[in-house]
């Protein structure tokens, strides 16, 4: 600015006030006309400069820039180019220009907020009420304070010069920095040694099916000669029955004939007028015939061969009968044994002071030293499903579709979503609100099938998933397939606890205080994700943000179900 020989003072203001009334009033470059501002270069009083050489021309005719209020307030996001802030939020301590300033008014939990006018960060680290710089700082409350407020209303909090306190916090911010690289790189270890593993199991399991295989190839070769024994004991029989039922044929045909000739030859002795000649060769043929016994023939075929039949669906009963008792039934055993199941074996990273187990919350405070961040994963979401509030809110808006690309984790009979997040190890804690006649909350495996209208698709109906249900006048609790009913009250917002390592997932009707809706015990194997089914139109839930967790207004039978 031109030098105008007098000293430049500006009152005190608050915070509140205006960028006008922040920004201490200046001469105007035009009643000095011939002094240069230290934005204008040589090059362009050369090109500017007017017929008469007037320099104020000069800065008469220049629009002012960025360049030309060194005092004004930029845009703390906008790094490459200099952008003049709109507002300046108090809370973040930041100040936005028009674009980096939309959140704040398009996101709720962001309203809370308050924004100013544009002031520098000179004025933002002054008190609003006292207008003192923001010396000292207040370890209770966890926020800087004028000298005033530190000897008023924060003097038993032991306040400190915010440079002792910088001090003291940097060594936390340092050790903390410490802990999380330690943390990110256990974490590296660990992601490299389940790449490890899953090729091992890959290795180990390929290993075994390849002796399965030599195993399972000398049973189908044992049956295979089972099989062919049996077909040739059959044979064998066959041919011996047939060699038989010949030999008699042959002798019994050698027998018609011989009866042909004698039928014929008495005939002819009996055709003889002459006695003496009827007499002579019926005597001969009398001396010459013998006994002719005839077999008589029973034919038991049918009856025989259903008895082979008989012994080989029992043997082949029995065989199979077998086969499930030595296979699966051992199988099965052997699983249940843990230390020689096929799994990944885990523990949690915990610092020393939490390695102790802490009890079990009991308020909500405590609860909420868990709360998690939850959002919903739009990938998995059926198409008659519709996410929105930063994707924490899900409503059923059948029989309109939303045209979500086809994916193979999105849900296409079960209307219902997955979280994005996971939980895994430790302790998490989160609030749902929700309305309508028909809802479904709880925990599943992302193994879940997506595409099946089988019950197991859905998380009522397996062994992983676990479910409270609000069909509108109250709760029951759903795990493989069966439904268990809960004489409760009514609530319009639930809190869901997961200690994953104790194996505990807790349902709360949430209020002033925490009433227990059920609790499921069991053990977990895989990372747990929050599920929702709402399979009937205009029903919604919405998973709360940690930051914006406030006491729902208090539970009536009228309100409830009504966030």
């Amino acid at each position: 600015m031109a030098d105008t020989g007098a000293p430049i003072t500006s009152k005190p203001v608050c915070k509140s006030q205006s960028a006008s009334a922040i920004l201490p009033m200046a001469p105007r470059e035009e009643e000095k006309p011939g002094m240069l501002t230290k934005s204008n270069s040589v090059a362009q009083l050369g090109t500017n400069i007017s017929a008469n050489g007037s320099a104020g021309d000069v800065a008469r005719s220049k629009p002012p820039t960025v360049d030309d209020a060194p005092d004004m307030v930029l845009c703390d996001f906008c790094l490459e180019a200099k952008v003049k802030a709109l507002k300046t939020c108090l809370t973040c301590m930041i100040s936005y220009c028009e674009t980096h300033l939309r959140p704040h008014l398009e996101k709720p939990k962001l309203h809370a907020h308050q924004l100013v006018n544009p002031i520098n960060d000179a004025e933002i680290r002054r008190c609003s009420t006292h207008n003192q710089p923001l010396d000292w700082f207040c370890q209770e409350d966890l926020m800087c304070l004028c000298q005033t407020c530190a000897t008023e209303q924060h003097k038993e909090h032991n306040p400190v010069l915010c440079s002792e306190a910088r001090k003291q916090k940097e060594a936390e911010v340092n050790e903390t920095v410490a802990e999380y690289e330690w943390k990110l790189k256990s974490a590296e270890i660990a992601i490299e040694k389940l790449e490890a593993n899953t090729t091992s199991i890959q290795n180990s399991v390929l290993e075994a099916k390849r002796a399965i295989d030599l195993q399972f190839a000398d049973v189908h070769g044992a049956v295979k000669k089972s099989h062919d024994k049996v077909r040739e004991f059959l044979e064998t029989r066959e041919r011996a029955a047939l060699n038989q039922s010949n030999g008699i044929k042959t002798h019994l045909e050698q027998k018609c004939s011989e009866l042909r000739k004698h039928k014929v030859k008495v005939e002819r002795i009996a055709s003889h007028r002459n006695e003496f000649s009827f007499l002579q060769e019926y005597c001969e043929f009398k001396k010459s015939s013998r006994d002719e016994t005839l077999p008589s023939v029973y034919i038991g075929l049918k009856d025989k061969l259903s008895g082979i039949q008989n012994v080989i669906s029992e043997s082949t009963e029995k065989i199979i009968e077998m086969l499930w008792t030595s296979y699966m039934d051992r199988l099965q055993e052997f699983a249940k044994e843990e230390d020689l199941g096929i799994k990944t074996m885990v523990s949690a990273i915990v610092p020393k002071e939490h390695r102790i187990s802490a009890p079990k919350p009991a308020s909500r405070n405590e609860f909420l030293k868990y709360k998690s961040n939850l959002t919903l994963d739009p990938v998995t979401a059926h198409r008659f499903l519709r996410l929105l509030e930063d994707n924490r809110k899900v409503s059923n808006t059948a029989p309109w579709q939303h045209p979500y690309p086809d994916d193979p984790q999105r849900f296409e009979d079960f209307r219902q979503v997955l979280s994005a997040e996971s939980f895994y190890l430790g302790r998490h804690y989160y609030e749902v609100e929700f309305k309508g006649e028909e809802i479904y909350m709880g925990l599943t495996y992302k193994c879940i099938n997506r595409k099946g209208s089988e019950s197991n698709s859905c998380i009522t109906g397996n062994d992983f998933s676990w479910t409270l249900k609000w069909n509108g006048k109250e709760f029951s609790a759903w795990h493989s397939d069966v439904e268990t009913p809960l004489k409760t009250e009514k609530f319009s917002r639930v809190g869901i606890y997961v200690n994953y390592v104790s194996g505990n997932i807790s349902f709360y009707g949430v209020t002033d205080k925490m009433t227990l809706l059920h609790q499921f015990d069991g053990k977990f194997t895989e990372p747990l994700y929050a599920a929702f089914w709402l399979p009937k139109k205009e029903s919604s839930a919405v998973v709360l943000s940690p930051d914006n967790i406030m006491l729902p207004p208090a539970s009536s039978p009228t309100a409830a179900g009504t966030p």
